[in-house]
């Protein structure tokens, strides 16, 4: 049995040779039965990015916004939302306008208080900036 080696369907390890095939080693998993070819690594995102997509689309963001501000494909936030289950509430009604900050700029932002009077927002760190996502509160009738 090849150790190095395991199932990209199972994740086993009991992994046999089983013949070459265009002149790549063939593979098959003796728990699952499955037949491979290559380690199927695939291309890995940071978690640090998933975690931030998933809260970013938490807080009303579209794809794409989330996309432009995070240099992630829209589709892996789509799959990473439909992957864990994030479901938006019902009250999320808003519409946020989002800012990406420098520290000076946030700092001069934070000290007019005007801008966030009656304003919901939640603020992030982004690499070496500061997401800024802000929209207006609902007012009870």
């Amino acid at each position: 049995m090849d150790t190095a080696i395991k199932c990209p369907k199972c994740a086993a390890d009991k992994v046999i040779k089983s013949g070459i095939v265009q002149d790549r080693q063939r593979h098959k998993c003796k728990s699952c039965g499955y037949f491979f070819t290559v380690d199927k690594l695939g291309k890995r995102i940071d978690n640090y990015y998933v975690t931030k997509s998933i809260q970013l689309y938490y807080e009303g963001l579209s794809y794409r916004d989330i996309e432009r501000l995070l240099g992630v494909s829209h589709v892996s936030v789509m799959n990473w939302v439909k992957q864990y289950g994030v479901v938006r509430p019902d009250i999320l009604q808003r519409n946020p306008e989002v800012e990406l900050l420098s520290h000076e700029e946030l700092m001069k932002y934070m000290e007019a208080k005007d801008n966030l009077k009656d304003m919901g927002y939640v603020l992030s760190e982004v690499g070496d900036k500061f997401l800024l996502i802000k929209w207006n509160k609902q007012k009870p009738k």
